[in-house]
Formats: structure tokens, sequence, C-alpha cells
């Protein structure tokens, strides 16, 4: 079987849109969505009034009667919303969120992913996290019904992840056990989506899409390989030197003079050993040459993913300004990203990009009221008496320590969630004005120039896929 050679990283909020998806699968490569927290997309899209249309016309095609409609009377304003009006927020998901969350989801994973494919045969994947575990059935089930190709996951050990896209398939239930600080010896606990609940009847066939785990480590493959719950198809072999979320380093934290985590010899993966597994891989990080794109090839890989680049083209969904911001910025070799080990409240390390106005500057970020208003991050624990509760290390510190978590846990956080959707013009107005955004780049941002067209201040996707070429 054929494989895309070039890889569109899913870079969320929203970064990795369906224009973006879909201009990179029409040029014959691998377009990829964010399914991360895209049901806040939608519904703020339609608050805005949906500007062209799009949304609508996708969920005139979603294929579960009375769905879009409820949708739509939920969220869609036709007016649009007032320049000094907040959006209206939308249900924190639970381990049992309600059915109208549950619809939302769904339809706006089927409709990114619809927008992605439409008029064209071209593969489309979609990335999700498995940080972010409650939202992740209805996620993969929105795709399927728009018959994504591919499902790319990575921060963490997506081992449960084949097995629900296998039952999805069929159109059974599927169960996901979530990770619970906490739990005590024995305790399991479990998020639940039966197709046939949304359908109110039998749920149809779904085609199975392949499933690409992104991982950061030669035992990481060979765990998933082995040990997952269906078929692992590949694998996203990623540095610490790409954007977003990085792996932590192997062993005690350490950091550099800078602040940085300090990763060495044990962080660097071992191609042959997943090479030896048998199934294709594509190296990501830093690949955005073609040069490094042949080396990829000679070391056994099947092509490269590539993010940063996708990420300042006109198509992605960074607001204009502030891809502007980075392009000159590279020109003039000020382009400069710090990989923070507190800002996420997973706990991973983060890459941000430092650019004036940003949650990047401290005295921008102390400004902003600490709140969780989206909950995406927000991390599941037990209770005393044995129930779930939900924390975020970047709400208010009382708050958090009131819920059993360490105050200590609280310094540097930022809060992703908010910071993300402002890059992408969907930032909330709250109390204190509106949220700040926080850019998210792999290291080869301060190269991003090499990219863009003599004279010109924008690229295309065009652009990134003829250079990568060569």
């Amino acid at each position: 079987m054929q494989f895309p050679v070039i890889i569109q990283g899913g870079m969320g909020i929203a970064v990795s849109n369906w224009r973006l998806a879909r201009a990179v699968s029409l040029l014959g490569e691998l377009g990829i969505v964010s399914g991360t927290m895209i049901a806040v997309i939608l519904a703020r899209r339609l608050q805005e009034g949906d500007p062209g249309g799009d949304m609508r016309r996708a969920l005139e095609h979603f294929p579960i009667p009375g769905v879009a409609e409820r949708v739509l009377a939920d969220h869609y304003r036709p007016e649009g919303r007032k320049t000094d009006g907040a959006f209206k927020l939308t249900p924190m998901t639970t381990l049992q969120p309600g059915m109208a969350l549950t619809e939302l989801t769904v339809a706006a994973n089927f409709a990114e992913v619809f927008l992605a494919k439409e008029g064209h045969q071209g593969p489309v994947g979609i990335n999700l996290l498995e940080k972010i575990q409650l939202a992740t059935l209805p996620s993969l089930y929105g795709a399927m019904l728009a018959n994504v190709d591919y499902v790319l996951m990575g921060a963490g050990i997506p081992r449960q992840i084949p097995g629900m896209l296998d039952s999805f398939a069929k159109g059974e239930a599927a169960q996901l056990r979530i990770d619970v600080t906490g739990a005590q010896s024995g305790e399991e606990f479990y998020t639940k989506l039966d197709p046939a609940a949304l359908w109110r009847q039998t749920a149809p066939l779904l085609p199975r899409p392949k499933f690409l785990a992104i991982v950061s480590s030669a035992t990481l493959a060979m765990t998933l390989a082995k040990k997952s719950n269906g078929q692992v198809d590949g694998f996203i072999v990623e540095g610490e030197v790409a954007g977003g979320h990085n792996a932590p380093p192997r062993g005690p934290m350490q950091l550099s003079p800078a602040g940085e985590p300090v990763y060495g010899p044990r962080d660097v993966p071992d191609l042959v050993k997943i090479r030896d597994l048998g199934l294709p891989f594509w190296l990501a990080g830093a690949y955005a040459r073609p040069e490094k794109l042949a080396e990829a090839k000679r070391l056994g890989a099947a092509g490269i993913q590539v993010g940063t680049v996708f990420a300042f083209c006109e198509e992605s969904g960074v607001l204009p300004e502030l891809k502007l911001a980075a392009i000159r910025a590279s020109r003039a070799g000020r382009a400069k990203v710090f990989t923070d080990p507190a800002a996420s409240p997973t706990g991973f390390p983060f890459k941000v990009m430092q650019a004036p106005g940003t949650m990047s500057q401290p005295e921008v970020y102390a400004a902003r009221e600490r709140l969780c208003d989206l909950g995406g991050l927000r991390e599941t624990y037990r209770r005393e008496d044995g129930s779930v509760g939900y924390r975020c290390a970047s709400e208010p510190v009382d708050d958090y320590v009131r819920k059993g978590g360490n105050a200590a846990d609280t310094v540097g956080r930022m809060c992703l969630c908010n910071g993300l959707a402002a890059t992408v013009g969907l930032g909330q107005l709250q109390r204190g004005g509106a949220e700040a955004p926080i850019i998210t780049a792999g290291d080869e941002v301060a190269d991003l120039a090499r990219v863009v067209p003599a004279g010109a201040e924008s690229y295309r996707a065009e652009d990134v896929i003829r250079y990568l070429r060569g």
C-alpha cells in the first residue's frame, strides 16, 4: 500500500483547520485537522454567525437525524456576536457528559473532517491528544462518520484507541478507561459511547481509519505495537524540537540555565528498533527541509511530519497579524521559542513562542484573572467518597488546593485552552478584557522565512509542499 510522504501536523486549537488540511490533501499529501476542543470551536464559529456558511453546509450533511438542528438551535446566531459580547460557554466534559455536549462534539468533528474532504479524494486525518481523554470517544465517532482516513494520537500512551476504532466501525459501543489521580488498587473508571443511543436505532457500519501513534521512543512504539487492543498501523516519531507538547526527558527533570528541560542521549529514539517492527513510520521535529526528507527516507522512514511551517501559512487558523509577526521576526533573526516545563496543566513540556502581546510575556499573563471556564486540560481525580472530581492547575489556586491539589503545581501554569482559542481569533471576552493569545511552534520557526517567496510577507501550503519536494 502507498503511504503519504508528507504529513501535515495536527496543531490545535484549530490551527490545523479544515482549510489547511484540505489544501494539503489536494496537493497529494496527508492533511490533518485538529480535533482538540473542536466542540468549542464549532460553537463559537456558529455564534459569530458562521461567515461564509461553511459550518452550516457541513451540518446539512450530518447523517444522524435531528442532531444538526439541535446544535444550530443551541449555538447559531445569524446576527453574529457583538464586538463587546462574550461567547456562550460550552459545558465542560465529564465522565458522563450530557447528550447535548456529546452531540455537539460528534457534530463538530464530523464537520471539520467533512469540509477537509469536500470535493476531492485525497486522504484526511484527525489528530487528538491522549491527555484529553474525556472527549475522545465522541471525537473519534464524529470523525469516522465523515469517513476520516487516519487517526493520529500522542501526548500519552494511546493503547486503547485501536480497539475503539474497531468497535465504532462495527457500530458497537465503546468504553475508554480514564486515568484518575488517586484511584485505589482495583478501581477503574470509564467513559462510554454507544452509537445506537445517538442514532436511536442500530448504528451503521463505518470504514475503520488507520491509526498512527505519535511516539518519542522505541520502547513506547514497541509497547503500542505489541500491547494495544487493536491494530496500530504506523508511528510518528517526534523529537523534542517539535511544537506543542513534548514528551518529558527520560529520568529526573533537569533544567538548563535558561530554564528549559535538558534532553540527552537517552531521549534519542532508536530508529533501528522502530524500523524492525515492520510498520511505516514518519520522522517529526525539525525535518521540514528537502535534505531532511531525504535523510528520513535513508533511515527507513516513509516520510516526515511537518507542523511549524504549515502553522503560519495562509490557510492555517492562526490570526493573520500573528502570522505576519512570526514571519517578520524570523527574517529579523528574532523568532524564539521557549520550551516551558511548567506552562501546560498536563505537566508535559510545552513550546511557547515569545511574542509581544501574548501570554508568553510575564506581564501579560500576570494581568489575567486565573479561571478555568473551558476545562479541556482538566485532571480527573478521586474524591474521598470514591467519586470523580475535576481540577486544573491553571484555575484559581485556592480552588485547586481545595480539591486536593498541591499549590506548588500551580506555579507557572498557563490557561492553554483560552490562550490557544485566542490565537485563532475565537478568544473569550473576560471580565478583565479579551484573552491574550498563546502561540506554540517548533524550533524551526526561527528559520520560517526560508519558505516565504521573495518579496512576499505570506505564503501558502503549496509553497511549503513545493519547498519540501525540492
